[in-house]
């Protein structure tokens, strides 16, 4: 997160009313402290950036891990803070003394908290992605508005970097009309490895609260925190992981406040065999018109020699790019592009470096805790919801897909011709991989109603099963909000 001094926290939050907490305080609660592992630990991280905004007080912490929890809380105690811990979120919800709420949890529990959150009448800050998936995040959506409540959901494309500006030196039409909108995650990440069968559950865990509205299911990865991110019950893959930042970005680009008609995916996950269910490669068409986003997700390196390395790989040393972006969001347009927060003409020349006019998100959040305005944050419930809508879209027809040759990859893309030379360039990359392409697994285009948000027309009865899921009582998103 950018380095904001306290001069500019108290401009960004600005007169506010004096409602909340003792001395006019936000009083938050972290639900979600996380592990360490492998570069986790976001809600230690959120918390330690709230602490710095002037005017809140973080006041508990709630992990169903004492692993996580308590060390987090000695912390705060070492900095001379008292915090209230808590293993049940439920009771944390409760509590009379807490305004707002933090969701970092693993993504299965990240609709249910921000709807129990709101009919406990909590303000909520959640983070990426949204939701699980669409129907629970609709049910965001719905809780946020009937209970007036201020519910933030996060995105890097949304965070004060200047891309917001360069956007809008698009949208007035100077480089002409959008082309097309492309988006990238370019994440090398090795394999999370293959256990010969169930692990214990650590003695630390209540794992029926972890495991929450997914079933509980044994053990069948190495490590139990963080890589659940690559096991569909709990996480959505690399796509909604990190990608979900930038496909925020590339629906900004798009404005279109609602889902494309039409889906396509192809992808797989290779160069490895081991418990992770996700693909680490994708290539996803969402049929926006006039101009589609195009997105991609590769998570090997170029060199397979590096398969073995560390387990975030330097980028540098291992990942093309294109126009000069790895993860991020290339806007693609008839006289130029923009790239990050500048606009280059077709050359690659730099135009205009653009620097951000807007807030942290957690300092919108704080400021509409106090107005009541959803308008003053950066991404309110809706836009979460959508843009995580689109990761559902793109990971359902990867799930519902067959291997197929090339040549039927190729049939199927038809005219596309950007979509046709992202695939190529993908192709080349699994490749320098040592990957055999006839394992590509193509997901069919489906049809999807944006105002229903169900699916129609072919495979639309398999496509439907995953638009929700099996809830585990007493853990139950409901129909009703």
């Amino acid at each position: 997160m950018p380095t904001i001094s306290r001069r500019t926290f108290v401009a960004a939050l600005g007169a506010a009313p004096a409602v909340l907490g003792a001395n006019d305080d936000v009083r938050l609660g972290v639900i979600g402290v996380g592990s360490t592992v492998k570069g986790g630990g976001r809600g230690k991280m959120d918390a330690r950036a709230f602490r710095k905004i002037p005017g809140v007080r973080v006041v508990a912490l709630c992990d169903p891990d004492h692993a996580n929890l308590d060390p987090e809380v000695q912390q705060f105690a070492k900095d001379g803070l008292k915090v209230e811990p808590y293993t049940d979120l439920r009771r944390l919800l409760d509590s009379k003394d807490i305004d707002a709420v933090c969701v970092t949890t693993p993504n299965h529990w990240h609709s249910l908290a921000t709807v129990w959150a709101c009919q406990a009448g909590k303000d909520v800050y959640v983070e990426k992605p949204a939701s699980h998936n669409i129907f629970e995040g609709r049910k965001m959506v719905e809780a946020a508005r009937k209970y007036g409540r201020i519910v933030c959901c996060t995105s890097n494309s949304r965070s004060p970097t200047g891309f917001r500006e360069a956007l809008q030196y698009a949208f007035e039409g100077n480089l002409g009309q959008i082309r097309y909108v492309y988006g990238l995650d370019f994440n090398a990440r090795t394999s999370i490895g293959k256990v010969s069968g169930p692990q214990p559950i650590p003695k630390t865990i209540d794992y029926d609260l972890w495991s929450g509205p997914a079933p509980i299911l044994p053990l069948m990865r190495e490590f139990l925190h963080y890589d659940w991110h690559w096991i569909w019950p709990y996480g959505n893959g690399d796509i909604g992981n990190m990608g979900i930042h930038s496909m925020d970005g590339c629906r900004m680009a798009v404005r279109q406040d609602t889902a494309p008609q039409h889906v396509m995916t192809f992808g797989g996950r290779f160069a490895y065999d081991d418990d992770g269910q996700t693909p680490n490669t994708e290539l996803v068409y969402l049929d926006y018109k006039p101009a589609p986003i195009i997105y991609e997700v590769r998570g090997l390196p170029h060199d397979k020699s590096l398969l073995s390395t560390a387990w975030n790989v330097n980028y540098k040393q291992t990942m093309d790019a294109y126009r000069g972006v790895r993860i991020g969001v290339v806007v693609q347009c008839e006289g130029g592009y923009i790239a990050a927060n500048s606009a280059f003409d077709n050359n690659g020349s730099l135009i205009r470096e653009f620097q951000s006019t807007n807030p942290p998100e957690n300092v919108s959040f704080i400021r509409a805790v106090r107005s009541r305005r959803s308008s003053d944050l950066t991404g309110d419930a809706l836009q979460g919801h959508l843009s995580a809508t689109l990761v559902h879209l793109a990971n359902i027809s990867y799930r519902l897909g067959k291997a197929a040759p090339q040549g039927e990859i190729r049939e199927r893309i038809g005219g596309r011709k950007e979509l046709r030379t992202i695939d190529e360039a993908m192709c080349d990359h699994l490749q320098a991989n040592g990957v055999d392409l006839n394992m590509m697994v193509a997901g069919p285009m489906l049809t999807f109603d944006p105002a229903t948000e169900r699916f129609a027309g072919e495979f639309h009865e398999e496509a439907n099963k995953l638009v929700s899921r099996e809830y585990r009582k007493p853990f139950v998103v409901p129909e009703k909000v």
